[in-house]
């Protein structure tokens, strides 16, 4: 029996009404909307208090769905990334099918495939895909651990995930690579 069922079933509710959820993803502790909405996306940028020319990452279950949200997907990426076992986030040219909040201004996005099994779940239940972006208030040190989150982000949020707060495992951020038109890599974080 999967233990985050419930979980699954409120982060489905909220994210249908443009909420915010709070939930363990494939690297630290994220906050989550629909991707697809730039009222959802808002409600982050406002709690994070980040400027918006900051994008964020946006997370989806499967390689496949990527043809979806980007106009000339470069397959050969999708050769490097299985070759990874780090989390990597990509950024890529030609973002669509998403809220112009999480696009960047040219015109890129930042996407990660997640391997994380709550994440592909609910990404797949939802059938959208989700931003994640670090739960802390923007300049404040990422969160590894749920015992790590301020107040003021677990008060702004509409659900919080209990699957996973006494996990203890080490954590990190994802790389950040960005996959060049000439199919050469630029690596943003590692």
């Amino acid at each position: 029996m999967i233990d985050y069922l419930n979980d699954i079933e409120k982060c489905l509710e909220v994210l249908q009404n443009g909420g915010i959820i709070l939930y363990p993803t494939d690297t630290i502790w994220g906050l989550g909307c629909d991707a697809t909405s730039e009222a959802a996306v808002a409600k982050i940028y406002k709690l994070k208090k980040r400027a918006e020319e900051k994008s964020m990452i946006v997370l989806l279950a499967a390689d496949k769905d990527l043809i979806q949200y980007i106009t000339q997907p470069d397959l050969s990426a999708l050769d490097y990334l299985h070759t990874t076992t780090k989390p990597t986030t990509v950024i890529y040219d030609g973002a669509t099918g998403l809220a112009e909040n999480v696009i960047n201004k040219d015109g890129t996005v930042a996407i990660r495939i997640t391997k994380d099994a709550f994440c592909k779940h609910l990404i797949k239940r939802f059938k959208k895909p989700i931003v994640s972006t670090s739960a802390n208030v923007s300049g404040d040190t990422s969160p590894t651990q749920f015992s790590f989150i301020t107040d003021e982000i677990k008060n702004g949020v509409d659900y919080i995930v209990q699957h996973r707060q006494n996990d203890l495992t080490p954590a990190a951020p994802s790389a950040i690579i960005r996959w060049n038109k000439d199919g050469t890599i630029a690596v943003i974080r590692y």
